[in-house]
């Protein structure tokens, strides 16, 4: 079989695929994409955008359903019908990614649909429905291959008609009641939203709380809405075998859990040997690829996105795909660096952190300080009235007098987040923070308050 001598290929076209390809299309490279699904990933098909769509929805209906006690009477219907239509004509195209290839071939990209595998050194092979395709490389191999939904070795799990979020976002009813595995921040937006549609709703996690990476304030203060939702949530349990009749039972601790649907959200897996990775002497038996501060994996070859193994995030993906871009062109750009990284969850109230947490840097060594203040006790939270449910924790670091960390909970703690995001990351000295002044009455203003706790 013939070869194409091209520049680069870039296998995986998620946000940080797409993201590398397009620039690299732009600055003048032959680059071919390679992707077997659809272009752009998971993050506007089955998980970020569709899903806020969702969350926006459910969210306009809990505020709805305050208005009788701060604004007169309000009837709430739910229908699920509005949301259906938005996430397929708005979010996903009908789940249609000609949008997408367009946008690459108008920079010059060439899009194979296949599955890319490094099959030599500067070398890929594409499977594809016509044949395989081999492309030799001039300047290398990026590999940005994402992440399948995991399924767990769960006795009888894997014979069932079970959701993951790849089934969930395109559903067209609530299930009248529903059973999450995994209380991460994908089971917990899914949990509230279709919780707010009507499903009678049971989380099972397996960790002793909710959002087992955040602080223990923040999964403590999720739970209790949750809670007062009337989501039931199930800690510290695993789940250890599923059966289904037309409905789904799992054993769970001392009990049998049943509901007419499953929602599997337990974490995400990766195939490396399926990309053919020790052609190029990377390890296959890890979960992840090893990279260095310029995203290289090895000699011509870069790893992006969840596959660098610094965080599953679409922020991620994308900042590793500038890093990798400037370095195969020659510039020089910046360096990765992860001590201020920030995510959000977006429940009701969102969670959102930046930095370690409290844990993560005492096993750090790091001497900590830590201040807490709830934004109940804030003046807008006082104003705010109903949904006012927040914190803000900051995490200093005693020695250096700089924060390293920094939760909100809240609404719109994601937003909030910003601020804590500039100081965590330019090594703010607190001193200097507590001397901002900050505008009132807002959200943010409580930041004032929990830095004079320190």
């Amino acid at each position: 079989m013939t070869a194409e001598n091209v520049d680069v290929v870039v296998i995986g076209l998620g946000p940080g695929g797409e993201a590398l390809a397009t620039r690299l299309g732009k600055a003048g490279l032959s680059v071919v994409g390679v992707d077997a699904r659809l272009v752009g990933g998971e993050c506007p098909y089955y998980a970020c955008i569709p899903t806020k769509m969702m969350v926006r929805a459910a969210d306009a209906l809990a505020e709805a359903r305050r208005a009788s006690q701060l604004a007169g009477s309000a009837q709430i219907q739910p229908d699920w019908a509005p949301v259906v239509a938005r996430v397929r004509d708005e979010a996903t195209a009908d789940w249609n990614d000609q949008a997408a290839i367009d946008r690459l071939e108008a920079v010059g990209v060439r899009f194979v649909r296949g599955f890319g595998k490094i099959t030599d050194t500067d070398e890929v092979t594409v499977a594809t429905s016509d044949g395989d395709k081999v492309f030799r490389t001039r300047k290398g191999i990026v590999l940005n291959p994402g992440t399948d939904p995991a399924i767990p070795p769960i006795d009888g799990l894997a014979d069932t008609p079970l959701w993951t979020n790849r089934e969930a976002v395109p559903a067209t009813a609530v299930p009248s009641s529903l059973i999450v595995l995994g209380g991460g921040p994908v089971g917990c937006e899914f949990a509230q939203v279709f919780s707010r549609f009507g499903a009678k709703v049971t989380i099972v996690q397996s960790p002793d709380r909710l959002l087992a990476g955040d602080e223990p304030e923040s999964s403590e203060l999720l739970r209790q809405v949750f809670e007062r939702e009337n989501i039931r949530v199930v800690t510290g349990v695993r789940a250890t075998k599923v059966d289904y009749d037309g409905a789904f039972h799992v054993s769970a601790g001392n009990e049998v859990l049943s509901a007419d649907q499953l929602l599997v959200a337990t974490g995400r897996t990766r195939d490396l040997a399926a990309l053919g990775v020790k052609a190029v002497g990377i390890p296959d038996d890890g979960k992840f690829i090893t990279v260095d501060d310029r995203m290289r994996a090895a000699d011509k070859v870069w790893a992006i996105g969840d596959i660098a193994g610094t965080g599953a995030f679409t922020h991620m993906s994308m900042y590793h795909a500038d890093i990798a871009a400037a370095d195969i062109l020659g510039e020089d750009g910046p360096r990765a660096q992860y001590h201020a990284v920030p995510h959000a969850t977006f429940t009701d109230p969102e969670v959102a952190s930046v930095g370690l947490t409290q844990a993560e840097a005492e096993q750090q060594g790091v001497k900590v300080r830590t201040a807490l203040t709830k934004l109940p006790e804030s003046s807008r939270g006082f104003i705010h009235k109903l949904g006012n449910d927040g914190l803000i924790k900051l995490v200093e670091d005693a020695d250096r007098g700089v924060l390293v960390g920094a939760s909100v909970v809240g609404p719109g703690a994601g937003e909030i987040l910003g601020a804590l995001v500039v100081a965590v990351h330019a090594q703010v000295p607190t001193t200097t923070l507590k001397g901002m002044i900050l505008a009132y009455p807002t959200f943010h203003r409580a930041i004032g308050a929990a830095l004079a706790e320190l």
